[in-house]
C-alpha cells in the first residue's frame, strides 16, 4: 500500500505529526502487556479453549451484526471520522484499514474485535463526548489494539464473559470458564494501557490525551475539571490508605475489563515524558520485520524486570511491603501490624508479652481504653 492509498488528507487538521513506517507494535506495548499475554498462554486449559473457539465463534454472525444495526464509516458516512482513521492508519503504517462502525448507545466506549480480521466500533456516546484531538487519539488507541493483534483475545473474552453468565447455575463449569475470564480481563486491562501509548502516537497530543481519559470519568465538563488535579487523585489512589486499602483495590478492579482512568492517566503521562517516547518520535523504533527475531524469554524477562521496577518504586502500602520483604528488612510483624492498623479504627497494638515498655506499665495502652458504647 502506498501513501495515496490512504488519501484524501484535506479534512485532517494541518498540523504535522509524524509517521512511522514499518513500526512493530513492541515500540508502544507495555512490558505489563506482553507478560499478562504469556501468563495467559500458559493457564491450563487455554490453548484448548482458545482452538475451540476459534472454529465455534459466529465471526460472521458478528459483521453481519454491525453492517445492518450499525452506522459504517466511509467517505460518506461520518467522514471526519473516517479521515481520523486513515490518518491513523498511516501513521502507524497498518496496511489494510479495518472497517468501523458507529453503533447506537450513550455509554462511551469504542472496541476492536474479531478472529479474521479486526472490526473497530465506537458508541455515539463516545463521538458526543470527545472533541476532534481526543476522538483522534480514542482512534488511534483502537487501530493499536488492531497492529497488536488483540482483537483476537478480545473477542473471545467477549464471548466467555457470556457464556460465564449462561452456565453460572453449573458450579464446576462456572469456575473452569471463570479460571479463563480472570486471566483474559487482567491482559486485557494491561492491554488497554499499550493501546493508549498507540493513541499518543496518533495524536502526537498529550493534553489530548489526557482530556479524553478524564471525560471518560467524569464527562463533558471540562471548565469543571482540571488535568493536573486528576492526575493527582491518581497520586492519591496510589499512595494512600493502609494495606486494607491496598486489597479493596485488587477487588475493586478484578471484574473491570479496563483500568481505572486516573491510573491510565498517570501511567500515559509518565511514558509519554519518557525518552522511549521521544525515540520514537525521532524515529528509532522496533521494526515489524524484525518481529520474527524476537527471543520470547527475552521480552518475559524485560516484562519481569519492568514488574520489580514498578513494585519498588509503588507508593501503595501492599507493593511497598512487598518491595521490603524482598529486599530482607525485618519484623515482619511489626510492618503488619502497622501497615494494616487497628480493624477497629486506632493503632495497632504491640505485643504485651515481648513490646511493651514495662516502666510504662502503669499506663492504660491504646489497648486498654474503654471505648464508647454504639447502639
Amino acid at each position: 500500500m502506498t501513501d495515496a492509498d490512504y488519501e484524501p488528507h484535506d479534512r485532517v487538521p494541518g498540523r504535522s505529526r509524524s509517521r512511522f513506517p514499518g513500526i512493530s507494535s513492541r515500540a508502544y506495548e507495555h512490558p505489563a502487556d506482553r507478560s499478562a499475554l504469556v501468563a495467559l498462554r500458559r493457564l491450563s486449559g487455554f490453548d484448548t479453549v482458545f482452538k475451540a473457539l476459534s472454529s465455534l465463534l459466529p465471526e460472521r454472525s458478528l459483521r453481519l451484526l454491525f453492517l445492518s444495526d450499525s452506522v459504517r464509516v466511509s467517505d460518506a458516512q461520518f467522514v471526519h471520522l473516517n479521515d481520523m482513521l486513515r490518518d491513523a492508519c498511516y501513521i502507524l503504517d497498518l496496511k489494510k484499514i479495518p472497517p468501523m462502525y458507529v453503533n447506537q448507545d450513550p455509554q462511551p466506549n469504542a472496541m476492536c474485535i474479531g478472529l479474521d480480521e479486526p472490526i473497530i466500533v465506537v458508541t455515539t456516546g463516545l463521538v458526543e463526548l470527545l472533541d476532534e484531538e481526543e476522538m483522534r487519539a480514542a482512534i488511534g488507541h483502537e487501530v493499536g489494539h488492531a497492529l497488536s493483534g488483540h482483537s483476537v483475545y478480545r473477542t473471545v473474552l467477549l464471548f466467555l464473559t457470556n457464556l460465564a453468565m449462561r452456565v453460572a447455575w453449573i458450579p464446576l463449569g462456572n469456575v473452569a470458564v471463570m479460571a479463563i475470564v480472570t486471566g483474559l480481563r487482567e491482559w486485557f486491562r494491561k492491554s488497554e494501557l499499550s493501546a493508549d501509548r498507540a493513541g499518543l502516537l496518533v495524536g502526537q497530543d498529550l493534553r489530548a490525551s489526557m482530556r479524553g481519559l478524564m471525560k471518560m470519568a467524569g464527562g463533558n465538563h471540562l471548565h469543571e475539571m482540571n488535568v493536573d488535579a486528576f492526575l493527582e487523585q491518581a497520586e492519591e489512589y496510589e499512595a494512600g490508605g493502609d494495606l486494607r486499602d491496598s486489597v479493596l483495590k485488587i477487588l475493586n478492579i478484578l471484574p473491570r475489563t479496563h483500568p481505572f482512568a486516573t491510573v491510565r492517566a498517570a501511567e500515559l503521562k509518565a511514558w509519554g515524558e519518557s525518552r522511549d517516547y521521544q525515540r520514537i518520535l525521532d524515529g528509532h523504533y522496533p521494526q515489524r520485520d524484525d518481529d520474527g527475531n524476537t527471543s520470547v524469554s527475552d521480552s518475559f524477562r524485560q516484562s519481569a524486570a519492568s514488574y520489580a521496577s514498578d513494585v519498588r518504586n509503588s507508593k501503595d502500602p501492599l507493593m511497598k511491603l512487598v518491595s521490603d520483604l524482598a529486599g530482607g528488612a525485618g519484623d515482619l510483624g511489626g510492618k503488619m501490624r502497622s501497615a494494616f492498623g487497628s480493624f477497629g479504627g486506632g493503632t495497632a497494638p504491640r505485643d504485651r508479652a515481648s513490646d511493651r515498655d514495662p516502666s510504662q506499665d502503669d499506663e492504660p495502652g491504646p489497648w486498654d481504653k474503654p471505648r464508647p458504647e454504639t447502639d
